[in-house]
């Protein structure tokens, strides 16, 4: 499934407190970037993933944010370092931006 406009135009208006940002379209997602940085995705299913490391990972980790992962072609799971954003934080701008300044921070 691929990523649709009005998931697209939320999650820009979400992190916009961010400041400018650019996005490009990759394997039915959407990677968004600030000052030429990958700091999350956005899935076809809408969910906003922060890519994740040092304490902000650990930090994720700590609070029980599910990580993306994946079974390979030969079965064994790959993890990435995304973290996928608390519900919470979808409803309120301000800790979503909170939460992406301290991913941007760590990477």
């Amino acid at each position: 499934m691929s990523v649709g406009a009005a998931d697209i135009a939320f999650a820009l208006e979400l992190l916009g407190g961010l400041g400018p940002l650019t996005s490009r379209r990759m394997m039915g997602g959407l990677c968004l970037y600030r000052d030429g940085t990958i700091f999350a995705i956005l899935q076809g299913d809408g969910s906003i993933w922060l890519k994740g490391a040092a304490a902000f990972a650990q930090q994720a980790e700590r609070e029980g944010w599910t990580r993306w992962t994946y079974r390979r072609k030969d079965g064994g799971l790959a993890v990435m370092p995304y973290w996928r954003l608390p519900d919470a934080a979808l409803d309120d701008p301000e800790e979503a931006c909170r939460l992406a300044r301290a991913a941007l921070a760590a990477l």
